[in-house]
């Protein structure tokens, strides 16, 4: 049996209080991002519903995906959407040793800067597994790590929609960072779940904007 919180808990991000787990705010601003992307037709779709709402989100995108789909990745900036590191290759980060984790970041940061003409400081590990060696090191190059508060599980093929649904709505709050996946994988989760989660978002006076 998988297990995984999908409300982060409060114990978690006191623990590990250097992580960003979430912003609060009084102004019912959530952050909706994306992980293991860009992937065609499924980015686009992302790309699609969310505009309908004009809704910005962060795509922690990896590295590899951004070489073989460029002009989808140029999409997802011209879009407005804020672009972040997730690994050039999907690492976990308790599997890898330092040096081959960090080499991997800087190479999607490359893959990042050649489009952006500059560098992206937002940092999520793959799996949200990482070293506390690996993560000092990247909060010394200037990198936040940014974790979330609401995890909507689209990626566990395991679960029917409606569960990943109510995993988003039933805990969702202002500052919330809500994870979704725009991957081949997560597909069937989040084609029913996302235009749902943005419609209710949008009724109950939500706004959704870029992590900086």
């Amino acid at each position: 049996m998988k297990f995984y919180w999908v409300k982060t808990h409060w114990l978690i991000k006191k623990w590990f209080s250097n992580y960003v787990w979430d912003l609060p705010n009084h102004e019912k601003i959530v952050y909706l991002t994306f992980d293991d992307g860009p992937t065609p037709e499924i980015t686009d779709w992302t790309l699609e519903a969310l505009e309908k709402y004009d809704f910005k989100a962060t795509f922690f995108c990896i590295g590899n995906n951004i070489q073989k789909n460029p002009t989808l990745f140029q999409k997802i900036i011209e879009s407005g959407h804020a672009v972040a590191n997730h690994t050039f290759n999907h690492l976990n980060g308790w599997e890898t040793n330092n040096q081959k984790y960090l080499e991997n970041i800087s190479l999607c940061e490359d893959e990042i800067a050649s489009f952006k003409h500059q560098s992206s400081k937002l940092f999520r590990p793959p799996y949200g597994k990482i070293r506390s060696k690996q993560a000092n090191e990247i909060r010394n190059r200037g990198y936040k790590i940014i974790m979330w508060d609401v995890l909507s599980a689209d990626f566990d093929t395991t679960i029917p929609p409606e569960k990943c649904l109510e995993n988003v709505i039933t805990n969702v709050q202002s500052g919330s960072v809500i994870v979704f996946h725009d991957s081949v994988k997560a597909f069937k989760n989040l084609s029913y779940t996302l235009p749902i989660v943005l419609d209710f978002l949008d009724k109950n006076g939500f706004q959704c904007k870029t992590i900086a």
